[in-house]
């Protein structure tokens, strides 16, 4: 059942942390160079990490408990990533010249969010199929 809510919120996740990291930049140096994720290994094997458990979790439509698990593990894959970037941004503050932080940094929240709302859906499915269960 590929065609249900949780999963349209799973694939924008999953574009959100797979399409966008290459188009929005994270952060600009002091020099004027935009920084992407893909300059920054760490950071790109996130994002990307983040993406193959939405995608994954996509597939899982079959198991709800499991697919809700894989989405809470990405939840908590997109609070560290943007952990670091609160940690890189404090650190960015005090340099000499101002470097400028880029709206790439607000993608784990866009990320997250999607999830949170797969994961209602996800739930709501689970309860809607306990509650027939229990009619037979």
């Amino acid at each position: 059942m590929l065609q249900r809510i949780q999963s349209i919120y799973l694939l924008l996740a999953g574009a959100i942390s797979a399409g966008l990291i290459f188009v929005v930049s994270l952060w600009t140096n002091k020099d004027g160079v935009a920084i992407f994720a893909k300059d920054e290994m760490l950071y790109l094997g996130m994002f990307l990490g983040s993406a193959v458990l939405s995608l994954v979790a996509i597939f899982m439509y079959k198991n709800r408990q499991s697919q809700f698990v894989v989405g809470r593990l990405n939840i908590i894959l997109n609070f560290i990533l943007l952990g670091l970037f609160v940690y890189r941004s404090l650190n960015l503050s005090g340099e000499m010249q101002v470097s400028e932080k880029g709206i790439g940094m607000l993608l784990p929240i866009f990320s997250i969010v999607f999830l949170a709302l797969a994961n209602k859906a996800i739930k709501k499915d689970e309860e809607l199929v306990k509650s027939v269960d229990r009619l037979r």
